[in-house]
């Protein structure tokens, strides 16, 4: 019995080694008898990513890059692996700096903690409006930290972009203690600075990316969002509208749920088409999932049991039905939106390649913004690649 004991140890610690360092596995060390014996499921990979928005005066501009750049953080992350596992994608908001936020809370407020439901973290996002204020941004860097939930994952690939246009020197908490904090949690810290390039660097912006080994980037936040047409736009847009008809609502969010995802394609297209266009690609892509509130979606999870689901709980086209008849028509939506998706990233491709073959015309390069060579570069350190 001691031994058999033993060796149950032996192989549950051989199974945790594995899976603590999976994305930086050394085949040529995992070779032994004992890890052989184990063949855990990896870790499941994590990229969080926290946006920090000064929503004081003068930053609507700022928001409104922000509603378009979700979708691109989320297209671009679609393609991410790590040890060929894809990852998952967290995202979290802050906004400071605002008169509407409460004076003790240093003028900051979590507007959403990490989550993966893309459909909430659009609504939130359209849902900020600026106001003159206090802009702290250590005690905002400081305050997500805490606040949020970062994991302990030595391969999880945690950033946090803050952006703003006032002294990163301001406030009570010093931004390089916050820093320091954030290298304690394995978090890097990226600043975006409002304005011009050698403003931000004498007001510390720089500075307070570089402590972490992060970018410090200066932006034009009042830029218009250019759309270059394409050939295949028109294609895409019909195809959304398809592939909102494959989603089959259940339980208490169904409806409201459903409601929602047509309320933030109507968001999207208030910006402009590009960024309506941007978002119909993140529907496409693997990181779009509602399984919560979605039955093809919620299929797709191996503890999902048809049997499971109250008839109160079906749409009305599915009550009354038994479970093979449910069962069919959730695959048959699974095959039409698996079609729709697969099309979409078809057109997505050339579209890209169209766009940038005209901006090598106009001696423009918009295809990867700021965030996104950050995001490559600090993912390229924790063996993270991309393969499209």
């Amino acid at each position: 019995m001691k031994t058999a004991f033993k060796t149950l140890v032996l192989l549950l610690i051989a199974g945790g080694t594995l899976q603590t360092y999976a994305c930086k596995h050394n085949k040529e060390n995992g070779t032994t008898l004992i890890a052989e014996a184990v063949t855990p499921k990896p870790d499941k990979k994590t990229i969080q990513v926290a946006l920090l928005l000064d929503t004081s005066n003068s930053m609507d501009g700022l928001i409104n890059q922000a509603k378009a750049q979700l979708w691109d953080i989320v297209n671009e992350l679609s393609y991410a692996r790590c040890e060929h596992i894809a990852p998952e994608l967290e995202i979290a908001i802050y906004e400071y700096g605002n008169d509407r936020l409460s004076s003790e809370e240093g003028y900051i407020k979590q507007v959403i903690g990490f989550t993966n439901d893309l459909d909430d973290i659009s609504e939130k996002l359209f849902s900020l409006t600026t106001n003159g204020g206090e802009e702290f941004c250590g005690q905002v860097i400081q305050t997500a930290l805490k606040q949020l939930s970062w994991g302990k994952n030595k391969d999880a690939l945690r950033m946090l972009f803050i952006a703003g246009n006032e002294p990163f020197t301001q406030g009570q908490v010093n931004y390089a203690d916050a820093t320091t904090n954030a290298i304690e949690k394995d978090v890097i810290v990226n600043t975006i600075f409002c304005g011009n390039y050698e403003q931000g660097i004498q007001g510390k912006w720089k500075d307070g990316a570089i402590r972490t080994k992060g970018e410090y980037m200066a932006i034009d936040h009042n830029r218009k969002i250019v759309q270059i047409i394409t050939p295949y736009d028109d294609e895409i847009l019909i195809l959304n509208r398809k592939l909102n008809k494959t989603y089959v609502p259940y339980g208490k969010r169904g409806s409201s749920k459903m409601s929602m995802q047509a309320e933030q394609d109507a968001n999207a297209a208030s910006i402009n088409q590009e960024v309506k266009l941007k978002r119909a690609v993140s529907k496409s892509s693997r990181l779009y999932k509602n399984s919560s509130w979605d039955l093809v979606d919620a299929a797709e999870n191996e503890d999902f049991e048809v049997s499971e689901l109250k008839e109160e709980e079906l749409p009305a086209t599915l009550q009354g039905k038994s479970d093979a008849e449910i069962k069919s028509y959730i695959k048959t939506k699974t095959n039409e939106r698996k079609t729709v998706q697969t099309r979409i990233q078809e057109l997505s491709k050339k579209r890209t390649s169209y766009i940038a073959n005209k901006s090598k015309e106009t001696g423009k390069s918009g295809l990867e913004n700021a965030m996104i060579r950050a995001i490559k570069k600090q993912a390229a350190l924790k063996n993270y690649n991309w393969k499209k």
